[in-house]
């Protein structure tokens, strides 16, 4: 079947604005298995962009050899909202401007509505379960009326990520070495995408704290699991948040290397036909994302990095100053420690800071006391 491309409109709009998201799909709509990839939901993301550019050059020619086998569903640039965010000059597109939300935050979590109406129907059939539950993510998300822009982008986009069997949010970080994050459940069959890829560190991203996307698509088929246990309830969503290395990182070559990576990725599950490529050795384990420290500048300041990005520190070792530009000497400078021996997985392009902003991550491999509760870096 020809590749499908299609624009789903967004609601919520002024008048005279217009918005919608493109997709494209390979396979028919009623194709299993499912996957589901985007760019640049955080929309001044560009590595996920020349990612997908390349994977669609590679599966434009894969379907014309005829080896698209299940269904696969790209969207080239998830958020056309935050793509109009460009203020004097500087596109600005994590938060959306309206309300001031994370475009990766809040996503809408599904599990007490599918609990509410599955609990007296599911039944001693996975499979049968599988696609009731599919059926009812669909009816619950058409259903919901959307109030803003936003939500009218969050629906667009779950209606046609939540019910695949492989979910891919490519982002990136500030300047960093290629890591994922995803649920522990599913490390075993994900590690050779982190192989593939070559990740330097895999985070443990357990539950749904702040509602990222990914762990929005793939929680309500744990807590469904959880809460009917004498019920065969699969995982039918495995997600991850892939973060390719840093915003600078964009290259035909790199985006064209992690392309080919994804396409062995969609070989080994079934997706397309022709050799399956072993996975290459992984990196790195999963860690728990407790053990990833974030250093944050205790002051306004300029930072002055004493680590490389990739280089291995201990527990103590400086990795930066904040150097305070109005006072001299040793006395404006104040040293930020590691709290942990790890890897410095990311650092901070724009080298101003205000206090309290994450200036680097160094991953560990034990949690810290310091860090709990909610994890994630908004």
């Amino acid at each position: 079947m020809p590749r499908d491309s299609f624009d789903v409109p967004l609601a919520g709009l002024g008048p005279g604005m217009g918005g919608s998201v493109r997709f494209l799909r390979y396979g028919s709509a009623e194709a299993a298995p499912k996957a589901y990839l985007h760019a640049a939901l955080h929309a001044d993301e560009a590595p996920g962009l020349l990612v997908l550019h390349h994977l669609r050059d590679l599966l434009d020619a894969a379907e014309a050899r005829g080896e698209i086998l299940g269904q696969i569903v790209i969207a080239p640039y998830a958020n056309p909202l935050g793509l109009s965010q460009v203020i004097h000059g500087d596109h600005l597109g994590r938060f959306d401007l309206a309300s001031g939300q994370n475009f990766n935050r809040g996503w809408p979590d599904l599990a007490p509505d599918l609990i509410a109406r599955l609990g007296a129907r599911l039944g001693s059939c996975a499979e049968a379960n599988r696609a009731l539950i599919r059926a009812t993510i669909r009816d619950i998300l058409a259903a919901r009326r959307a109030a803003s822009p936003l939500q009218s982008l969050f629906g667009v986009l779950a209606a046609e990520a939540f019910d695949a069997d492989l979910v891919l949010d490519l982002h990136c970080d500030d300047e960093g070495l290629m890591h994922l994050f995803l649920h522990p459940e599913i490390w075993p069959q994900m590690q050779d995408l982190a192989a593939g890829l070559g990740c330097h560190a895999v985070f443990a991203q357990r539950g749904a704290a702040g509602g990222p996307f990914a762990a929005a698509c793939m929680e309500p088929w744990l807590q469904l699991a959880a809460a009917f246990p004498d019920h065969p309830v699969p995982v039918g969503c495995q997600s991850a948040t892939v973060e390719l290395r840093g915003f600078a990182d964009v290259s035909d070559g790199l985006a064209r290397a992690d392309a080919l990576a994804l396409m062995d990725a969609l070989r080994r599950r079934g997706y397309l036909a022709g050799p399956v490529p072993p996975a290459p050795d992984p990196l790195c384990a999963m860690t728990d994302f407790a053990a990833c420290d974030m250093l944050r500048a205790p002051g306004f300041g300029v930072i002055v990095y004493h680590a490389a990005l990739g280089e291995r520190v201990s527990k103590g070792q400086m990795v930066a100053e904040i150097v305070d530009p109005s006072g001299s000497g040793a006395a404006a400078r104040t040293p930020v420690l590691a709290c942990t021996d790890g890897l410095v997985l990311t650092r901070r392009l724009k080298k101003l800071v205000a206090a309290g902003q994450v200036i680097a991550k160094i991953a560990g491999e034990t949690p810290l006391p310091h860090r709990s509760g909610y994890l994630l870096e908004d």
